[in-house]
């Protein structure tokens, strides 16, 4: 990681130069400084984003975008106690300041995590959404807001929190507002680029247009309209583990007849179970798939993911389920989205 001195940008600058230092520096955050070298505030390629979507020209003062208000610690804190607040708030940096709010230090977390994962992540994001129209109108289901961020910067940032980095988004419907949004996911700490689906290919179909170096390790397959805490390490290591081609995470469904249930033979009467409970295993829309699995499926095939396992099985190839016990919930409806709002601030909080 280069020095945070490269990252450091006067008052005097345009957006402009943000734009240009930002591209040559690999922090994904600039500090702003005036000439007493003190904190003016942060910036990124994400503020800098929501500048020009406001109509602000490149030429405009920096001060005029700036993050104000940054999280810093005082040069009185200790190294455990700053490494704790990286770690609390999900964050990549923070500046340390001096009793004067001169910038005299900036502390990294260039891992958030104990392990840190190269595997691929493929986020499905393509879909119309059209069970939550007229949410999903003008903007597709994994950027609606769940709290104070899209359903898929949430994603994203469990993921980070789990050492996991490098993301693929498929995308079709509105996609240039999640590219927006995300760039190339430097200001999240992450590394984002975009497969393009020109036509819907199924939830699996869009695999076939990966380049071949994202092929090279399992990769973790999930819909972009859920939200959930499942621990993606213990997935993995699973997947790994059991030496499978493709593992499937699912969850438990219950599910009530309203009536009573008559069982008869013969217009006999055996029994009568009043409004039985029965139990099922449902698919929870995350996945594991080996590279050779990846491998298989050919550029521009239209190809849905129980097609794809159906057929692991019928070559006599592994196929796992892993269950989940977290918190998970698929946003494909509006009660959904509408408990989700609920949800999200005792458990993503």
């Amino acid at each position: 990681m280069s020095s945070w001195n490269n990252s450091i940008l006067s008052d005097k600058s345009i957006i402009r130069d943000a734009i240009e230092l930002l591209e040559k520096s690999k922090f994904g955050t600039l500090f702003v400084v005036d000439g007493n070298s003190q904190l003016m505030g942060t910036i990124t390629d994400g503020d800098i984003r929501r500048s020009i979507m406001k109509g602000n020209q490149l030429d405009v003062n920096i001060l005029n975008v700036v993050n104000a208000n940054p999280i810093v610690v005082r040069k009185d804190y200790s190294k455990d106690e700053i490494k704790d607040k990286l770690k609390d708030l999900s964050i990549q940096h923070i500046p340390v300041l001096d009793s004067d709010n001169r910038l005299i230090d900036v502390v990294g977390a260039p891992k958030l995590h104990e392990n840190i994962y190269d595997n691929p992540i493929f986020l499905m994001a393509g879909g119309f959404g059209t069970r939550l129209r007229p949410l999903t109108q003008d903007i597709p289901k994994p950027m609606l807001h769940v709290g104070d961020r899209p359903i898929l910067e949430t994603i994203i940032l469990e993921f980070k929190k789990q050492g996991f980095w490098n993301f693929y988004i498929s995308t079709h419907y509105l996609h240039e507002k999640i590219k927006l949004h995300f760039l190339n996911g430097e200001s999240f700490g992450v590394s984002i680029k975009y497969i393009h689906e020109e036509k819907p290919l199924g939830t699996a179909g869009a695999l076939g247009l990966l380049p071949d170096d994202a092929k090279k390790m399992p990769l973790i397959l999930m819909n972009g309209d859920l939200l959930t805490k499942a621990n993606f390490e213990k997935i993995l290591d699973f997947h790994n583990e059991q030496n499978c081609s493709a593992t499937t995470c699912v969850r438990e469904y219950d599910f009530q007849v309203p009536f009573g249930v008559v069982k008869s033979q013969d217009s006999k009467v055996r029994e009568i179970v009043e409004k039985p409970v029965h139990n099922f295993f449902v698919n929870a829309g995350i996945y594991v798939l080996s590279s050779n699995v990846v491998k298989s499926i050919r550029k521009h095939q239209q190809l849905d993911m129980p097609d794809l396992l159906n057929l692991e099985i019928k070559e006599g190839n592994n196929v796992m389920s892993f269950p989940l016990h977290e918190y998970w919930l698929d946003i494909g409806r509006v009660d959904e989205f509408k408990q989700a709002q609920k949800d999200i601030i005792g458990i993503f909080s």
